[in-house]
């Protein structure tokens, strides 16, 4: 571990050298992504530099143990040790953590997709309380959520809304809740009082820039319609909304939150990018093999990932088995506890498959 250290070290001092250098200040583009490196180098520098410093202490705590006779200075000496060594212990630990490789696409940005699934309107209202869920802890995070294409529901909620999240480490925290989410309650259609079980699926993909994913635009068709608003009122008269057909795929985009129909083509490619993206992932998981698929980050959105139950105000992760019973708290937008611990089995699982 020490060796990766150094080197990362080595690396970072490199990356501050060259971000002073006037050559990459003239490439606004290589700048940022130099500035990124080096701001994620310099939260693993620091950590190593204060377990260098634990390292010392315990190596001078030691010294004065093989040295000193005085029985006060020794029992000083003891005392420092026992204290310190639990502190290297959880420094090492940490550090392993932030060791393990990253997915590359955990700092992007993300496209977030409910759609209502089994269960009529109540799957559509439910869908509903989801992106509002979504909504609130992006305002917690201070993320920008904009609403790309929407199809509400008859008694409420959506059918579907994508949604863009913009900020840091978006898909990195997001990418948890891809799946199958269901419901159990009494629905307010319900007058028997029964529960009944819906469901609704999310789909959280990292935005691709142009340059990762190559669209060929001869293999899009381009339709442009007036963007409508609730209750299909026409929202502007002019042209606006764009809906990109990828002929190869079959795959269907729609964006119409903007006034300008080019703002309108930008964001549907994007969000076509990122269904590009998904497939070509998936093909690629598939030829790796279910061995090493990970239970936590597959993103699979066919699988069924979360309960919440109403009657019991339980929530209950099911790739951990991890409930908590406070679904209020969590419908207002506080699942930390989910994506912290659902990063943390992901960590683990990737630390055996190291291994």
């Amino acid at each position: 571990m020490t060796d990766k250290l150094e080197a990362i070290k080595s690396r970072f001092n490199e990356v501050g050298q060259r971000l002073i250098d006037p050559d990459a200040m003239a490439d606004m583009k290589k700048y940022s992504k130099l500035s990124k490196e080096y701001k994620e180098l310099e939260k693993i520098v620091k950590k190593y530099d204060a377990l260098k410093k634990i390292l010392e202490n315990i190596k001078s705590a030691k010294s004065l143990l093989e040295t000193e006779k005085d029985p006060e200075f020794r029992e000083m000496a003891k005392s420092e040790l026992d204290d310190l060594y639990p502190k290297q212990e959880k420094m090492e630990e940490e550090l392993k953590q932030m060791l393990i490789p990253r997915d590359p696409n955990d700092s992007k940005n993300a496209i977030l997709e409910i759609r209502a699934g089994t269960g009529g309107d109540e799957a559509a209202i439910f869908a509903g309380d989801l992106f509002r869920m979504y909504e609130r802890f992006c305002e917690r995070m201070r993320w920008k959520m904009n609403v790309l294409d929407v199809t509400e529901g008859t008694a409420g909620g959506y059918k579907e809304i994508i949604s863009m999240v913009s900020g840091e480490d978006v898909y990195g925290k997001l990418k948890y809740e891809s799946g199958v989410h269901r419901v159990q309650r009494v629905p307010v259609t319900e007058t028997q009082g029964r529960v009944h079980t819906s469901a609704a699926s999310v789909a959280v993909l990292p935005e691709m820039e142009e340059v990762e994913i190559e669209i060929n635009m001869n293999e899009i068709r381009k339709d442009t319609f007036c963007s409508s608003g609730p209750g299909g009122q026409s929202v502007n008269t002019t042209y606006s909304a764009v809906r990109l057909t990828h002929i190869p795929t079959g795959l269907i985009v729609t964006c119409q939150d903007e006034k300008s129909q080019l703002k309108n083509l930008e964001k549907a490619l994007k969000v076509l990018r990122s269904r590009l993206y998904e497939i070509e992932l998936k093909k690629h998981n598939d030829q790796v093999g279910e061995q090493r698929k990970s239970m936590v980050g597959s993103g699979d959105r066919s699988d069924k990932i979360r309960t919440y139950n109403y009657p019991q105000s339980r929530v209950t992760d099911h790739r951990i088995n991890y409930s908590v019973y406070n679904l209020q708290t969590v419908m207002d937008g506080e699942i930390d506890d989910f994506i912290e611990n659902l990063r943390i089995a992901e960590n683990a699982e990737r630390l055996k498959a190291g291994e």
